[in-house]
């Protein structure tokens, strides 16, 4: 690991506000200091600043106060700061928001308040923030539509901001309940197709202390009214809600205002207005669907095929850099004769890097314009430019059984080698710990999956003055793929910079080369060279596939050969312990398969084949229950991101336990929001029902002491936090400073999963704020244990970190045990 560096740290302290008749307030004096922390793309985070906040050892800072040492020995000192005449603080010597993107340090300011009342805090440019010791989520890039409700008290309220160049201020809009209007997910009306019930979706803000239930939307367009039931939003909180329009009216090119009226039964709360485009048949458009990964509302972008989408042509699927739209990437391309073209949103603009999220989103939106356009699925292929050519080569490694070809234009292959706002995946590590965390992020690592490439065409594009993403990128590949592939093209573009015109992504010679591939038929398919470490991400290519593996989250590759005609199968695995193949292709009678040396006889037909690994030798296996690991559920804490997720905090504890909990929740839906689009359920821990919330899955927040949903939902898990005490098989750990962070199977699932969010005490609770499970690609294994000193020491508090082996059980050899 690279030694942590001492990042800068602002703090804006602003002296008392008097609002005369503005109802916007800027802050603009405060405090800066440099402090050192880490976050990013890994389950281990450290900040100094948070730690003494958690551990109230933070001083009440002034300008020349000393606040550390730097690693040399050097003070680091607040120091006072003012804003330029467009209200952004930086400390003296920054420059811009840098590669930090607002995580190099804290801003600390104030607010005197005559009076407790409600506000919203709109910061820009920051990565998270406290609010009297509340936490938020942050507006890295600035987006400037993140509206955060607080409760301001009578007297001093302070801020402390994580940033490095930042915009702040503090609004007291006349309404309690709003409708923003800034961030809209919205369709686009194509004429001549059904629109009768299209949907679109704005933030609803609820800056009361009470949750909101029973609101709903009434939607007008051109003279035709919807009614719209709104889900719950919580207190103090906003979430992003869709509402439906009738658009069956629109019949003309241009935009068509849309009014939108929320209110609770009679009684409005907020009106606005948003337009619509109509787009003519030929026209690009935006499309939305509700998303089966949370039920909240999303959007593709379509290139229509030249005279109309035509059963059997062929389907493109591009995916977009970083900080472009859908909708963006769509009106880049020219329209196709031959087949249409669709881009997926990664869940936003920068989203999730094409991982993760990213990646479940692209799946979505591929099943939609696959039932959508039918295509012809032996010409499906795959593009994508910048961080889009990243996930080209991410989506390209991780299904290549899915795509004719694949093409790559100005695009990193990983994250370890380029990274993003998020920083870096680390490489290695000299920690054991640290190693075995790091495996949970081993399926970022396309560098390791270059042989998944081999059945496809793939055609790498690059501009060589590229100046953002070295063209150095390219030609790693290049020299990757010269070593075994039959099939790739490359061309640099001479001059070209990152973005040299619309020919940076609809570049004719690549689309030819499209054109000249296609996807085999599984029958014509008889060698298979596939590696994966998560079969929970992705198991199987064409009619292979790893349904366990020997060693959790470290590589498996399966190389075999059939002959049909011979009625064979031989070949070689690594690190699997479930194998499944499919033998339906063959006609009839026995046959004869080697693996590793073992021979087994098995009949044709249309039940698939298990292969059970016990470490010695191959044996014929009967299908695994599903409570067993497998590609429908696999672990790590992420996966019960999944299957529309409801938080659940807990009403059982303390007093400022349950905050917490509430807080935390709070903090995790709002990060959600922003990088995710995403909106989730939060719901109390009484009010939990197995049955209302079936195949749903849980993130709770708290421990079995505090959360009264416990023994329904972990009573069997042998990891088990309480007050005071964390346990995890036959090891112990007292105290009030333990956090913890796991997964379990949901009691009575098959496919989804719980989260455990928790501490022993609410110094530990506060250690877990931290959510870097929403960062692209970080990895987090299936449990980690820690104790609250990780956020100024690093590794070495991490107590215990691992994963469950294939019958979720603890087991000594897939884990870490500090000593």
């Amino acid at each position: 690991m690279k030694k942590i560096k001492f990042a800068l740290l602002f703090v804006l302290i602003c002296q008392q506000a008097e609002l005369s008749a503005q109802d916007t307030y800027y802050f603009k004096n405060g405090l800066a200091v440099s402090s050192p922390q880490r976050y990013g793309r890994e389950a281990i985070y450290t900040d100094l600043l948070a730690y003494r906040l958690y551990t109230n050892q933070l001083k009440t800072p002034a300008d020349g106060q000393e606040f550390e040492k730097s690693a040399d020995g050097q003070p680091q000192v607040w120091q006072a700061v003012t804003a330029d005449s467009a209200n952004r603080l930086f400390r003296r010597g920054a420059r811009g928001r840098g590669g930090n993107f607002g995580r190099g340090g804290y801003f600390y300011l104030t607010y005197q308040s005559d009076k407790a009342q409600h506000a919203l805090l709109n910061v820009k440019g920051n990565s998270g923030l406290y609010f009297n010791g509340e936490p938020h989520t942050g507006d890295p890039y600035g987006s400037g539509w993140l509206y955060i409700p607080v409760q301001l008290k009578k007297g001093l309220n302070e801020i402390y901001v994580r940033g490095v160049f930042i915009t702040a201020s503090l609004s007291f809009p006349p309404k309690p309940v709003m409708i923003v209007t800034e961030d809209p997910t919205m369709p686009a009306i194509v004429t001549g197709q059904e629109n009768g019930a299209l949907q679109g979706a704005v933030a609803v803000i609820n800056n009361t202390m009470k949750e909101l239930k029973g609101l709903q939307f009434r939607s007008t367009f051109l003279g035709k009214t919807v009614t719209t039931d709104v889900p719950p939003i919580p207190a103090m909180s906003s979430r992003k809600t869709p509402f439906t329009f009738d658009g069956s009216g629109a019949n003309a090119e241009g935009k068509t205002p849309c009014s939108i009226v929320l209110f609770d039964k009679n009684k409005t709360l907020d009106e606005a207005t948003i337009d619509v485009e109509t787009v003519m048949p030929s026209g690009k458009y935006s499309s939305t669907f509700i998303s089966d990964i949370d039920g909240s509302l999303q959007y593709y972008a379509v290139t229509p095929q030249t005279g109309g989408p035509q059963k059997g042509a062929a389907l493109f699927l591009s995916v977009h850099g970083a900080g472009v739209e859908a909708i963006g990437q769509a009106r880049a391309y020219q329209h196709k004769d031959w087949g249409t073209l669709v881009a997926a949103t990664n869940r936003r603009p920068r989203g999730f890097n094409w991982e993760d999220w990213g990646r479940l989103d692209a799946l979505e939106v591929l099943g939609i314009a696959r039932e959508k356009f039918q295509p012809d699925l032996q010409h499906i292929y795959l593009t994508g430019h910048s961080m889009g050519g990243h996930g080209t080569w991410f989506l390209g490694a991780t299904y290549p059984d899915k795509w004719a070809g694949i093409a790559p234009s100005a695009g990193y292959p990983t994250l370890k080698g380029y990274g993003s706002a998020d920083g870096l995946i680390p490489d290695s590590s000299n920690s054991p710990m640290e190693q075995m965390l790091l495996r949970s992020g081993n399926q970022s690592d396309v560098i390791k999956l270059v042989q998944n490439y081999k059945p496809l065409g793939v055609y790498i594009f690059h501009g060589d003055a590229d100046r953002t993403v070295s063209v150095n990128y390219a030609r790693q590949m290049r020299d990757l793929l010269g070593k075994f592939h039959p099939d790739f093209s490359y061309y640099e573009y001479p001059g070209g910079g990152h973005w040299f015109g619309d020919i940076s992504v609809d570049w004719k010679p690549l689309f030819d080369f499209f054109k000249w591939h296609e996807r085999p038929v599984d029958t014509a398919v008889n060698d298979i060279d596939f590696t994966t470490s998560n079969p929970g991400i992705s198991a199987a290519f064409r009619w292979a596939s790893v349904q366990q593996q020997q060693h959790p989250l470290q590589y498996s590759r399966i190389r075999l050969n059939r002959d049909r005609a011979a009625k064979t199968i031989s070949g070689t695995t690594e690190n699997v312990r479930l194998l499944r193949l499919e033998l339906n292709d063959f006609e009839g009678g026995d046959i004869k398969i080697s693996v590793d040396g073992t021979e087994i006889t098995a009949k044709a037909g249309a039940t698939p084949l298990y292969l059970l690994n016990d470490g010695r030798k191959w044996s014929v296996h009967q299908a695994p229950p599903l409570s067993e690991k497998g590609p429908h559920r696999n672990g790590t804490l992420k996966d019960a991101f999944n299957h529309r997720m409801v938080f659940v905090y807990s009403t059982g504890g303390s007093k400022e336990e349950n905050e917490w909990s509430f807080n935390k929740a709070r903090y995790d839906a709002e990060t959600w929001y922003y990088r995710g689009n995403g909106a989730v359920d939060i719901i109390a821990d009484k009010d939990y029902a197995p049955g209302k919330y079936k195949d749903r899955g849980v993130i709770v927040y708290g421990n079995k002491t505090t959360c009264k949903a416990w023994k329904l939902l972990l009573n069997d898990c042998p990891i088990q936090v309480e007050r005071n005490k964390v346990t995890a098989g036959g090891k112990q750990w007292t105290g009030e400073d333990l956090s913890a962070c796991f997964v379990w199977p949901l009691p009575g699932s098959d496919v989804a999963s719980v989260a455990v969010v928790s501490g022993s005490g609410i110094t530990g609770m506060k250690a877990a704020y931290a959510n870097q499970y929403f960062a692209g690609a970080s990895g987090f294994p299936d449990f980690m244990i820690y104790g609250a000193k990780m956020l100024e020491t690093g590794v070495n508090e991490v107590k215990m970190a691992g994963f469950y082996d294939h019958a979720w059980k603890l087991s000594d050899g897939e884990m870490i045990q500090a000593e």
